[in-house]
């Protein structure tokens, strides 16, 4: 059996590749290696945007921003990375005072008119003036079901993300010191950064 020179020839058929020196074949393996590192990464990418949810709330109904909240919290006790992008009607739900200074005339009816905190939420249907918000909150008190307020608490504790959309906050003309502590601000470029590479993304 000849041995295997610098300039010999080797063929492989049961590989599929054809080598015609050892250069390279040393050339195909380094190649190979590359590729399988390459998918190494890129499987690791994908196993971490697993474990990433991101949920836009645009509504600032009481029903379907605890919908949103009862998600983020039963993510993030799973152990995964949740962001809250807050935008529009959405703010109210994070709103704890009204200010109307330093706003002008539009600004300042768009406040008066909508809830001056998250504890007085509308529900999305049969509102009747705040009535239906309260006989949902009683019933929800009567069913031991948690409320907005506990679970903004606990997805801090659990290490859920709030944003507040920049551009709504400056059209509606609600200032930072209007919002609950620990809310971060942002564009839509901050949000989609979380959102790209999120498992998937919410919208309520």
């Amino acid at each position: 059996m000849n041995n295997l020179g610098e300039n010999s020839k080797v063929h492989t058929s049961t590989s599929g590749y054809s080598f015609t020196s050892n250069e390279e074949l040393q050339e195909k393996i380094k190649n190979l290696e590359q590729e399988l590192n390459d998918l190494k990464n890129q499987l690791s990418d994908i196993i971490q945007n697993k474990n990433k949810v991101a949920i836009v709330v645009f509504s600032g109904d009481i029903d379907r921003v605890l919908a949103a909240m009862i998600i983020a919290t039963g993510a993030a006790s799973f152990g995964k990375e949740v962001s809250l992008f807050f935008t529009f009607w959405g703010l109210n739900s994070i709103k704890v005072k009204r200010k109307l200074n330093n706003k002008n005339l539009n600004q300042k009816l768009f406040s008066i008119l909508n809830p001056n905190n998250f504890s007085n939420l509308p529900v999305s249907k049969m509102n009747f003036f705040g009535l239906g918000a309260m006989m949902l909150k009683s019933m929800m008190k009567n069913k031991n079901v948690s409320g907005i307020e506990y679970l903004i608490k606990i997805g801090k504790e659990l290490g859920i993300k709030y944003i507040a959309c920049e551009m709504s906050k400056e059209v509606l003309g609600i200032n930072d010191d209007e919002l609950m502590e620990g809310v971060e601000s942002g564009g839509v470029s901050y949000f989609l950064s979380h959102a790209l590479n999120s498992a998937m993304t919410i919208f309520i």
